[in-house]
């Protein structure tokens, strides 16, 4: 199935999702694209909030290239490496609750959770953007989160229920 009818089907039934990818065999190459999709997803989200940022501040703090590349920098560089520890921490922590996974399904789980929840921090960051800070801002946060949250236990879960499939390569 395409990445965005999975993402879609990830609101709905994320385990199911989780299941279907753990079924195609460990491919360290797909969980990376999810990552670096992901990542490259949450930088998009927050232009509309460093455009509105340069806009009513702009001698304030950096120029707008300069807010972007760091934030880039931090998306595509440095959020990767910090999620693929989180990633290898939380096989970690499940092992110690009788998780049968591995430090790959723990990963891919995390890393499809954030591709999944991507629409909502897009949506935050619209939000954030043009309405700017507020009420709004702030549900839509709370929506990025609780999705992300939701999504990553619940693949978190089918990713350590059972051992992971052998690859098929």
């Amino acid at each position: 199935m395409p990445v965005s009818t999975d993402i879609v089907s990830s609101w709905r039934r994320p385990g199911r999702v989780m299941r279907r990818l753990l079924d195609m065999g460990r491919r360290e190459d797909r969980a990376l694209m999810f990552l670096m999709l992901g990542c490259g997803l949450m930088f998009v989200g927050q232009w509309p909030l460093i455009a509105r940022e340069e806009a009513l501040m702009p001698d304030q703090g950096a120029p707008l290239q300069a807010r972007l590349a760091i934030t880039f920098f931090a998306w595509l560089m440095v959020w990767p490496i910090a999620l693929y520890a989180l990633g290898g921490l939380t096989h970690l922590v499940a092992r110690l609750f009788g998780g049968r996974g591995s430090h790959y399904t723990a990963r891919l789980a995390l890393f499809w959770a954030l591709l999944a929840a991507s629409p909502a921090w897009l949506f935050y960051g619209m939000v954030a953007g043009f309405i700017g800070p507020g009420p709004a801002a702030n549900g839509a946060g709370i929506l990025w989160a609780v999705a992300f949250l939701t999504i990553w236990i619940i693949c978190l879960r089918e990713a350590e229920r059972e051992p992971e499939a052998q690859t098929a390569t």
